[in-house]
C-alpha cells in the first residue's frame, strides 16, 4: 500500500520531498532523533559527493528545523534531486542499522519518495 496524503499530492520539488520526508521521520523517531539521523546522513553523503549549497539541520530553542537551498523549491530540478536520493541512501543506512525494518518500511510506501526512484524497502540497496 502506498501512502499518499492531501498535502502530498503535488509534491514536485526536492524541497517538498524533503518535508514529507522531515514530518513522517519526527512522527514515528520525533524531531531530535530525525535532526540526528538526518545531519549524520547528509555529512556521509556530502564527504562521497560535492554540492555547492549546504544543507542545514540546527536547533533552535527547543525546535528543530532545516534549511535548504533555494534550487531545492525549484519543480523538477534534477540536480537537487539527485542530491536529495544521495542523502536518503545514506539515511536508509542509517535507519537500517538503528531501527531495523519498522522505519524503512513506513517511509517505503511514502508516494513522494517513490515518485523520484528513492526506494526505502529492504530490498533495496
Amino acid at each position: 500500500m502506498v501512502f499518499v496524503s492531501r498535502s502530498h499530492q503535488n509534491v514536485t520539488s526536492a524541497a517538498e520531498v524533503f518535508d514529507v520526508l522531515w514530518e513522517s521521520l519526527a512522527d514515528v523517531l520525533g524531531t531530535a532523533a530525525t535532526a540526528t539521523l538526518l545531519r549524520r546522513a547528509i555529512k556521509r553523503a556530502a564527504s562521497q559527493n560535492s554540492w555547492p549549497e549546504p544543507i542545514t539541520v540546527a536547533r533552535n530553542g527547543l525546535d528543530y528545523e532545516y534549511h535548504l537551498p533555494e534550487t531545492w523549491k525549484q519543480p523538477g530540478n534534477e540536480e537537487a534531486i539527485d542530491v536529495f536520493r544521495a542523502v536518503a541512501a545514506e539515511l536508509r543506512v542509517l535507519l537500517v542499522e538503528l531501527t531495523g525494518p519498522v522505519v524503512v518500511r513506513r517511509l517505503s510506501r511514502l508516494a513522494p519518495l517513490l515518485k523520484l526512484g528513492i526506494d526505502f524497502s529492504e530490498e533495496s540497496k
